[in-house]
Formats: structure tokens, C-alpha cells, sequence
């Protein structure tokens, strides 16, 4: 059976090389015996997959991808291009999508992740009153709130266009949306989210309303991070923390990310935003719901009430786009892809 090789974004700079991000990993990889090949990720955003892909060797077989975090229509762009070349990405357009896009796991995950409902939209254009009215319901209608898209928000314009501090002042909803709509502009994916806040345990260092997904959980090149509904002392996806505490803040988040592959943990360790820290998450209940979800590479990102009653998944991403903290031994998920 053939092995996998792994694809990598290019250096803009130098495109013979993997980008510095992921040199390491490419390192790794080839240290364990695993083949690596090159795309450029510009060419993928700007539509031009044929172009981007053409260092891929022709009938390269099966492929993972390792990389920056990519719209789902430009996912499908990139697999269709490969397929033409005779290689064949393991993670289909549509398993992409579901563990990418919030919409695509959270009914699996409902009760085991903060309440959500979203709103889609054809572009940046902010939805009126009646839906947000609507979508606060579905989540209660009352206490505070996360404002995202299907993948990202603005955690460091925290109180400008991420934090809602009440559900049923609606005009406040309204600002808050209409304020996020109009800074993620063209990158806003999918459509507006309303996402209850939850407090998680912090580790008693001052920080903001959290983050992790830098290349993170959805490793993105654009810059624009990503945050679960949770309080300041909970945990988010992007690649910094924003300025400022977060209500209920109590230092940055104790956060745990799990890489999953074919429904197995292979790799368990701290968010990319604190990799020296120490986390064992409850795992009991996760595995059935990654299985259910039925996508082979993925990752969950999970918090401690700080209440005390336990862990919630406070994010789901494609495995293909997470980051991972540096300094991990990720020796053994590089070896498992390669196997798989």
C-alpha cells in the first residue's frame, strides 16, 4: 500500500523550501523517513490551484496536507488539482469542511460544547435585527455572548466586536455584529455565530480573553485569530491573546489540544498558546463524539469549568490546519499519518 506523503506551504521567499513555520515539522518528517512535497499557498487563495500545486510530482498517491488554514471552496480548489495530478488528499473537501467550519461538527458536540447558533451569509454583510434576535433565542436569549464566523473571530478588538455582555440587549448584539462584519470584511467565513460564554480555569497569570488556532488551530496566514464562546479564563484558536482582561478573567486558559486520527488520540498536549504548560484532560466522553463526527484527522481543543464540573471541547479544527505547540514531540502523529 502506498505511503502518505505530506504536503507543505512553500517559503514566499524561497519556494524550494517548506515555509519557516513548518520547516521544523518537515525535519521531523523526513528524520522519520517520510516524503514531503511543496505548494504555494498564495496561489491556493488566489484561485490559482493548478499553479499552486505543480511541484506535487505527478501520481504522488495519497496525500496529507500540513499547512495555513484555507477557505473550503479553495480546499476543494487544491484537492481537485491534485486529484488531476494523480494524488489524492485523505481528508475529502467535505470531511474539511465539517471539522473546519463550526456549522460541520458542533451538532455532534452539542452539550459538550458551549451553546451556539449561527447565521449564514453570502458575503460581509451584517444580518438584520429579526435574525440576531432569533439566533439569541436559540441560546438562551439572555447572558453574555462570543461573536465569531464559521471559524474565526476578533478576540482582540474583545469589547469593540467579540464580547456580547448581554444577550437580550439586542442593539448591543447589533453593534457588536455589525462592528465584526465590518473588520473581517472579505475573510468573513461562512457567516455571523453567537456563541455563550463560558467561564474555564485559568492558571493565574494575567492575560486576555484567550487564544490559540497561529499557524494555529486553524493555522491562518491572514492574521485574523480565532476564540470559542468562552470567558477570559477560557480558551480560544488563534495564534495570540488579546490586550486587555476579559470578564471573569483568571489568567490564560488551562486548554488542552488532542489530535486525533481514524477516532485514536495520537498525540495529547498543552494549547499552541501556552506549550510549556501541563494538561490532562478528561478524555472519557470525547472519543465517541470524534468517531461520530467521522472525519479521520482532527483535533479538539478542550478547557476546565472553572467551576469545577469538568472539561468542555471549546473548539473542533481539521488536524490538516492546527498548529502545534512548539517544543512537542511530534514525532509520534508525523509517524502515524505516515502509516495511515
Amino acid at each position: 500500500m502506498p505511503v502518505p506523503a505530506i504536503i507543505f506551504p512553500a517559503d514566499p521567499l524561497n519556494p524550494r523550501r517548506p515555509d519557516p513555520h513548518f520547516a521544523w515539522e518537515a525535519r521531523m518528517l523526513r528524520e522519520l523517513g517520510g516524503e514531503h512535497h511543496l505548494v504555494d499557498h498564495d496561489g491556493l487563495l488566489a484561485g490559482r490551484a493548478e499553479e499552486a500545486v505543480r511541484r506535487v510530482p505527478a501520481d504522488s498517491g495519497p496525500l496529507w496536507y500540513r499547512g495555513w488554514m484555507l477557505p473550503t471552496t479553495r480546499y476543494a480548489d487544491f484537492a481537485a488539482a491534485l486529484t488531476a495530478r494523480g494524488g489524492t488528499l485523505l481528508t475529502s473537501p467535505p470531511g474539511y469542511a465539517a471539522a473546519h467550519e463550526l456549522p460541520g461538527w458542533y451538532d455532534v458536540f452539542e452539550g459538550a460544547t458551549p451553546a451556539s447558533a449561527w447565521i449564514p451569509s453570502e458575503g460581509p454583510v451584517a444580518p438584520g435585527p429579526e435574525e440576531l434576535a432569533e439566533a439569541a433565542a436559540r441560546i438562551g436569549g439572555h447572558g453574555p455572548a462570543i461573536v465569531k464566523d464559521y471559524v474565526k473571530s476578533r478576540k482582540h478588538e474583545w469589547h469593540e466586536a467579540c464580547y456580547v455582555p448581554e444577550l437580550a440587549d439586542l442593539a448591543a448584539v447589533g453593534r457588536v455584529v455589525e462592528r465584526f462584519v465590518e473588520l473581517q470584511g472579505e475573510f468573513l467565513a461562512g457567516g455571523v455565530v453567537l456563541r455563550r460564554y463560558e467561564e474555564f480555569e485559568g492558571a493565574g497569570v494575567p492575560a486576555g480573553p484567550t487564544g490559540a488556532n497561529g499557524a494555529d488551530r486553524a493555522a491562518d496566514a491572514s492574521g485574523v485569530s480565532d476564540v470559542s464562546g468562552v470567558s477570559g479564563a477560557a480558551g480560544a484558536a488563534g495564534p495570540e491573546h488579546a490586550d486587555g482582561d476579559a470578564p471573569g478573567s483568571g489568567g490564560r486558559p488551562v486548554e488542552a489540544r488532542v489530535w486525533w486520527l481514524d477516532g485514536r488520540p495520537v498525540l495529547v498536549g498543552p494549547h499552541p498558546d501556552a506549550p510549556r504548560r501541563t494538561v490532562e484532560p478528561d478524555l472519557t466522553d470525547v472519543p465517541a463524539l470524534v468517531r461520530r463526527l467521522g472525519c479521520r484527522f482532527v483535533t479538539t481543543d478542550l478547557a476546565s469549568r472553572a467551576d469545577g464540573s469538568g472539561w468542555r471541547v471549546v473548539e473542533v479544527g481539521d488536524g490538516q490546519v492546527s498548529d502545534l505547540p512548539r517544543g512537542i514531540d511530534a514525532s509520534g502523529l508525523l509517524a502515524s499519518l505516515i502509516a495511515a
